[in-house]
């Protein structure tokens, strides 16, 4: 009669889904300890909380990726105990579950670069890539204790679930075992629909999803550990986040008060200088001496020495933060003005539309635009979205047309691929517009063989990439200066995103965001350091201010240099949580409420002043939703331009 019930059958069923918690523990176990400095945890209870609360989002991964495991373990089929049924459980269980577990281990790495759990997005960003199996194999060879520790995960894995067998039984009576069975899968699936849902059966009640990982923690950083990585590429695998909200007390008034989509400026006289921009991949404002003078880091040591003779001679911003996490973030905050917040911009259904940026309005005053990349053409989406914003020439890894100069990951080495666009410029009719993502300063951190004497590993490998992108900033810039176009020329730099942290300072929360905004124009007037609030978004609209473009234009952000049209703030997310930063406060925002106020000051989000708000605090808050409430609004109806 008891094999009738199958009882034995569903304990080891249960075992065997049982086993995925464990591991699940122990891969974020290993993730904390790969991303300690970043996830500073003050207590093993406090740790242990926040394991507990990830189980909620353990239970939706591990069901999710056993469903069909555990719809064959109890599906009545009479032959469910054989040998060679068993077997066939085995491959589907383990070919599922450790595909889905590998991405907990690519993320003990991939975290420091990123600063959140991997989503899909991922996979958008891949595809642009021809160079995968080249970087596979170099992140294989260059952390080769992760592939070694996932075998060891999986072998034990894989050994205590064979140590657990279900003994072969044939059904006595038929009509017991179907009876009994299709009882079996009617609860066994309500409790996997409500575990998917996070153990939640009401109706009423959406399924969790990134941002419930913030409920329960006092540093938002944690929710990094309350997730896992399955979970968040699960939970935005066909998930749209380009949504309009709808705010209360967020009026097309308030909107246009507050934010001021539509920019105008009367500063300065009209020009048309040429204008330069250099997007530093991973060109953190740490590695930069000029950026941290004001800075108390014991024994800070620069990386870049160019950079810092040419900030003597520039208008920098030394508390400027990118709008995103990613290079693919990068180009649209920096040239289109558009931040990238769960998700990016350019990778959401809505970037095939017209866009207001630099380039279309600088187009519109005569001027050629260019854009540099040295990648294979295409890589990060850049050529796609170069097109989209009209840019008449990209220029890649194709046009260099000499892979003697490949570095073997990502592209051409930046000195060659720098005097490659230099004398590509020369032959442009001014006045211009030409961009350049440099390639050099990224993961696996390599470096000509003719410079490995020069330029030395420091504190992070990071660091003598930075040292070898400065100096063909130098090179560039030397060569550059004996052209006839150069004096008439606006050059801006900035770094897209973040990467290897040395100094604690730029490990708090709101620092791994922080990046060097530098502009630099022979014999201008805008000189010195301003230690305002700046962001990605704000290079667009500055630049229009420069060179006195009068008309209006759709900006999020502002210009850098009118201290009286609108206040400076910043707005990024963590890809959960938006953080809007004004005033005296640093605003924390789950997209529905506030979680928490911190002083300006504070950094690393210790102190949370929520339960003392003020008027400030409201009014930031308010300016935050309106923000949200314009972004979506814009995107989503197509609305990046302005209505002439």
């Amino acid at each position: 009669m008891l094999q009738n019930l199958r009882l034995n059958e569903y304990k080891i069923l249960f075992y065997r889904v049982t086993l995925g918690y464990l591991f699940y523990f122990i891969s974020r176990v290993l993730f904390y300890l790969y991303n300690s400095e970043l996830l500073r945890v003050e207590s093993i209870t406090d740790f242990l909380s926040l394991c507990y609360y990830g189980l909620a989002f353990d239970t939706t991964a591990i069901l999710y990726v056993n469903i069909l495991f555990i719809l064959f373990s109890i599906v009545p089929i009479i032959k469910n105990t054989t040998e060679r049924y068993q077997k066939f459980l085995f491959y589907l269980y383990f070919s599922t579950n450790l595909f889905a577990y590998a991405t907990n281990f690519v993320d003990f790495v991939y975290y420091r670069y990123t600063f959140a759990r991997t989503t899909a997005v991922v996979w958008q960003i891949l595809e642009h890539e021809t160079n995968k199996k080249t970087l596979l194999f170099s992140f294989i060879f260059d952390y080769w204790d992760l592939p070694l520790l996932f075998i060891v995960c999986a072998a034990l894995w894989i050994y205590l679930y064979k140590k657990v067998t279900i003994k072969f039984t044939t059904p006595t009576k038929l009509i017991p075992y179907f009876g009994f069975s299709i009882i079996g899968i009617l609860v066994v699936f309500a409790l996997v629909i409500g575990g998917i849902r996070g153990g939640d059966f009401k109706k009423s009640t959406r399924p969790i999803n990134l941002l419930d990982a913030s409920r329960h923690v006092k540093n938002i950083v944690h929710s990094d550990i309350v997730l896992n990585t399955p979970f968040a590429i699960i939970r935005t695998l066909f998930s749209n986040t380009f949504i309009k909200q709808d705010y209360a007390g967020v009026t097309p008034e308030v909107i246009n008060e507050l934010i001021q989509p539509i920019k105008e400026y009367h500063n300065n006289p009209k020009t048309k200088p040429n204008v330069v921009v250099f997007i530093l991949e991973s060109y953190g404002r740490e590695y930069i001496g000029a950026f941290n003078k004001d800075v108390n880091i014991p024994n800070y040591k620069s990386h870049a020495p160019f950079i810092d003779s040419l900030a003597q001679h520039s208008l920098i911003f030394n508390n400027a933060f990118a709008n995103g996490r990613q290079s693919i973030h990068g180009m649209s905050s920096v040239l289109s003005g558009i931040p990238s917040f769960k998700d990016a911009f350019t990778s959401s259904p809505y970037p095939k539309q017209k866009i207001e940026s630099i380039v279309s309005v600088l187009e519109g005053e005569g001027y050629d635009t260019s854009f540099f990349h040295g990648a294979a053409n295409g890589s990060m989406g850049f050529l796609g979205f170069s097109n989209i914003l009209g840019i008449d020439h990209y220029y890649g890894r194709t046009e260099f047309n000499d892979d003697s100069q490949f570095d073997g990951f990502w592209g051409i080495w930046d000195e060659p691929f720098l005097q490659f666009m230099k004398k590509t410029l020369d032959t442009r009719k001014t006045p211009f517009f030409a961009s350049v993502f440099t390639v050099s300063s990224h993961e696996p951190y390599v470096i000509p063989d003719k410079y490995k004497d020069r330029f030395k590993e420091g504190g992070v490998p990071i660091h003598k990439c930075a040292e070898y992108t400065d100096y063909a900033l130098k090179r560039f810039f030397e060569e550059a200066k004996k052209e006839e176009w150069f004096a008439n020329t606006i050059f801006v730099m900035v770094a897209d995103h973040c990467n290897q942290i040395y100094y604690d300072e730029f490990k708090k929360p709101i620092n791994r965001y922080a990046v060097p905004i530098l502009i630099y124009q022979p014999g201008s007037k805008y000189v010195g350091v301003d230690t305002d609030f700046a962001q990605q978004i704000d290079i667009y609209p500055t630049i229009l201010d420069m060179i006195g473009y009068e008309k209006p234009f759709r900006s999020w952000g502002r210009s850098l240099i009118d201290k009286k049209t609108t206040e400076p703030f910043v707005m990024n997310s963590t890809g959960n949580i938006y953080q809007f930063s004004k005033g005296n406060y640093i605003c924390t925002f789950d997209g529905t409420k506030s979680l928490g106020f911190y002083h300006k000051e504070d950094t690393a989000l210790k102190n949370n002043l929520i339960k003392n708000r003020n008027a400030e605090m409201d009014a930031i808050e308010l300016q935050c939703k309106a923000f949200i409430q314009d972004y979506y609004d814009r995107v989503v109806d197509k609305r990046l331009e302005t209505v002439r």
